[in-house]
This record gives structure tokens, sequence and C-alpha cells, in this order.
């Protein structure tokens, strides 16, 4: 395989999975040579026959001079020569990996595979899964054998939902291969589109491992953060203002409290935790992180209870008013949200809480949490308002926009991410 043969378009390359990881390298890869992006979502193929991104992360002109067909054809992937893996890795109802999206992929990719071929995988996994579950089974379906018929790589992902600043093109990417020719290939591939560079990795282990403790870095600190603030609060101290004060010295670590969801953070821990456990190790710090993340949803919710209850405000049938369901600020996402468990906590306590989000699908919403969205929010209806997400439409409200909201001025404002620190002084006023 010369990388001269993509860019003369003589060979194709194939993106499985159109999703937020898939997408923008299908469509960044599409600007310089062939690429067939595949994806079981036959609704979401149409749309994107229609320059059409759903998820709002990329702009009309990402779409323009591409050179890509959109799929849901499986058959139509034996076109090409280098294919790449970008499908979700969840968990399931006991925390487990599932498996089975990279595994179906891996069986669609197994069957049209031939004598020459590259498959790289960019989905989170624990260390070895590539290697140990899916070159087997790409093995088993094509009859063919890794490292003598057709190579494989890794190369982890690094999108972040909702960031215009770290994109594909400008953060430094991982890349690994089953031997040194693999590595040297799959290089020259991502190097069309990512102008930062690559790092390249000497196994595949170390690149899938590199992966997975990005996000339990950012989980573990996060959980500090959030025990932090449980401990604070319960001696009347704002922890935004102890972090601000902290921040002044020089390798202070900038993060902050909140809820941990999503498809990353709140995901990727529980599949190294799966291998240590069968590696007969209880790894004490990543549980603990995540037990603190997991338990933030209703610690948040019982403590808008009880502070509602000490202003002697309604609480059976008393109305609240929660700005945000997505997963984080500026996305459509949903996935694993914790706001919902926000909205739980204070339903099983008998409030009505009516949830409002600019960037969330409604019908996304029904199907996954069972609830409605509000068009609006009602004007003199709430006992109190909760910012649980940090849009950039609610960053812009003021006290006035709160109170037109609240029942009246004793409402309750539980400020989340912390947004309207030093905005609100007639309501009363709560974050983490």
């Amino acid at each position: 395989m010369e990388i001269t043969d993509f860019i003369e378009k003589k060979k194709k390359i194939s993106v499985t999975g159109l999703g937020y990881v898939g997408l923008p390298l299908a469509l960044a890869l599409a600007k310089k040579v062939s690429v067939i992006g595949f994806d079981t979502d036959r609704a979401h193929i149409e749309a994107l026959r229609k320059g059409t991104d759903a998820s709002g992360e990329l702009p009309a002109e990402a779409f323009e001079n591409t050179d890509i067909v959109y799929t849901d054809h499986a058959s139509d992937l034996a076109e090409a020569s280098f294919h790449i893996v970008a499908v979700p890795t969840p968990i399931d109802a006991f925390n487990n990996p599932d498996m089975e999206p990279l595994l179906a992929a891996t069986r669609t990719i197994g069957a049209v595979l031939k004598k020459g071929d590259y498959v790289v995988y960019e989905s989170t996994v624990y260390p070895g899964a590539t290697e140990d579950e899916c070159v087997p089974l790409l093995e088993k379906i094509s009859g063919l054998r890794c490292g003598k018929d057709f190579k494989v790589g890794y190369s982890p992902e690094r999108i972040n939902p909702g960031d215009r600043k770290h994109t594909l093109a400008n953060t430094r990417k991982i890349v690994s291969g089953c031997d040194a020719e693999a590595l040297q290939r799959i290089g020259e591939v991502y190097a069309l589109v990512v102008d930062a560079g690559l790092h390249y990795a000497p196994c595949i282990k170390v690149a899938e491992s590199a992966k997975i403790i990005e996000n339990i870095q950012r989980d573990v600190n996060i959980a500090l953060m959030n025990e932090l603030s449980i401990i604070l609060g319960r001696m009347g101290i704002n922890t935004y203002d102890v972090l601000a004060a902290a921040e002044t010295k020089w390798n202070f670590l900038p993060f902050k409290p909140g809820l941990v969801g999503g498809h990353c953070i709140g995901v990727d821990p529980y599949y190294l935790v799966y291998k240590a456990r069968e590696l007969k190790y209880h790894p004490h710090v990543i549980n603990a992180g995540r037990f603190v993340n997991d338990s933030m949803g209703g610690y948040v919710g019982k403590r808008i209870i009880k502070r509602l209850i000490s202003m002697g405000r309604t609480i059976l049938n008393g109305r609240i008013l929660v700005l945000g369901i997505t997963f984080k600020e500026n996305v459509a996402d949903i996935r694993n949200s914790k706001v919902a468990d926000i909205i739980n906590e204070l339903k099983d306590y008998g409030m009505q809480v009516d949830v409002v989000d600019p960037r969330a699908d409604a019908a996304a919403v029904k199907r996954m949490y069972g609830f409605d969205l509000c068009r609006q929010p009602q004007e003199k209806a709430y006992e109190a308002v909760v910012a649980a997400v940090s849009h950039q439409e609610y960053q812009n409200l003021s006290e006035a926009d709160l109170l037109r909201w609240l029942r009246d001025e004793n409402g309750l404002v539980d400020d989340v991410k912390g947004i309207f620190r030093g905005k609100v002084s007639k309501l009363e006023y709560w974050s983490l």
C-alpha cells in the first residue's frame, strides 16, 4: 500500500461509524482522497447526503469539496483498502463494557477484507481489545492472517464535542500499528489531515492505554473537586471562591466541580476497571472517582430539596425549572446526561419539573429519558431555577431573567456550574 494510491484516488478509504468522531474524520479525508462513509442508521445517511449534521457540530462548509459516498450498505466497503472504525463503545446497565457495536463493525469489515488491506480502530477500548478481540474476529471471518495478509492499527480519537478550538487538524494524534510497516503507512494516512503532527506509539496496547488514561485522569480530578465542594458546602464556603484563590499558584490544576456524563469521561474508566478485575486487581482510586461523580446528580437534587425546605418553600407539587439536559455545554448530545439524575431526584420528592434546552432534540429526550422538554419557561411559576448546563444562551441571562421565572423574590437559584456567580444578589443562591 502506497499513500500515493490514495492521493491519486486509485484506492479508497472507508470510515465506519459517522458520529461525532467518524464524521469529521471522514470529511477531512474526503478533501484529500476518495472516502466511503458507512453507518447503519439510514436516516442519518440520508441527512448526510443532504449535507446536514444532526449534531450541529460541523458547519456547512465542512461538507463542501469532498469526495465521499455515504452508504448504509455494508457491501460497499469492499471498494476500500484502508478501513477506519469509529463506532461507539458504551457500557451496559452493570457498568461493564458493551463491545457489541465494535464487534459488529469488525464482523462487517471482516466480510469484505482483502489481501493488502488495513484496518485501524479509533473506538475507546481497554488495553488489548484490538489484538485480543478484534483481530481474531477479522481473521475468522475473512480467512486471512493479520500481519501477513492484512495489517491492523489503533489511533485513539481526540474529538471534543462542542470544542471549536481543539480540532482534528490542530490536535496531535497518536498512531500505532501491528508492525513497523503498518505504523509507517497508518501514519502517512493520518498525516494527510492532522497538521499538528503524530505521536508514534511503540505498540497498539500503549495507544489503547493512552486514550483511556486521558479520560480517567480528568474523571479522578473532577471527582476530587466534587468531593471538596461537598465538604466546603457543609462549611458554607463557596467552592469557586476557593478555586479562584488556589489557582493563583503556578502549579495548581484548574479543574472544576460538576456533573460528569457523556460517552467519554463518564464511560471510559469502566473499561480499564473491567480489565483490572480480569487481572485480579481492584482499582481503588478509579472506582472512588467513578462513585463520587456518578453520585453528584443525586447529591445536587437532595441539596436543592434541603435548601427549599429550610427556606419554607413548597416541595410537594412545587414547580422547579431546570436549564439544560445535554451532557455538557454547547452540544446537542444527551447521552448519559447526569442532569437526568437531578431531575429524577427532584421528582422522587414530589416536585414538578420543567426542563428546557435550546440545543437538545425533544424527541430524543423523550425516547431516552421519558419526559418532554418545555418550549419555554413559564413566568412567575417556579420555586427554584436550576442552571444545570452552562450553554452560551444561559451565560447571558441576568438576575432579572431569573426573577421573571421564579414565583417571587424569595426563590432559589441553584447554579451547578457557577455561571451566575457574582450576578445574583437579591435571590437565594447556591452552587457546587
